[in-house]
């Protein structure tokens, strides 16, 4: 035992910084990957909305805070920090392929 009361590298030190890790890793998945996945489906929704411009792109931007909540509900519901973040990695890389469908196309 440390003067602090914890054993170095052993004890619950350990699960202390896992337990940080595992915060941080839902925290980052929360706010800036929630951000980026709501993003990317607001450009997706909006390329596949049959209503003119301006109207898709608006209804998906307010889609895109429905998608935003939704985002960090899971990065802390998820049953550990790294599929919170490997889960919303996926679905903004499928929004991500979506949005690029109508570019690669020429469109």
């Amino acid at each position: 035992m440390t003067a602090g009361g914890v054993a170095s590298g052993h004890g619950r030190g350990g699960a202390a910084w896992r337990r940080a890790g595992d915060r941080t890793l839902r925290l980052i998945a929360a706010m800036p990957l929630g951000y980026g996945v709501a993003s990317l489906w607001a450009v997706a929704i909006a390329h596949l909305v049959p209503l003119p411009k301006g109207d898709a792109v608006m209804a998906a931007t307010m889609f895109a805070f429905a998608i935003c909540a939704a985002a960090a509900m899971w990065a802390f519901a998820a049953p550990s920090g790294w599929r919170a973040t490997w889960t919303l990695t996926l679905a903004g890389a499928a929004a991500g392929l979506i949005a690029m469908m109508p570019v690669s196309a020429g469109g």
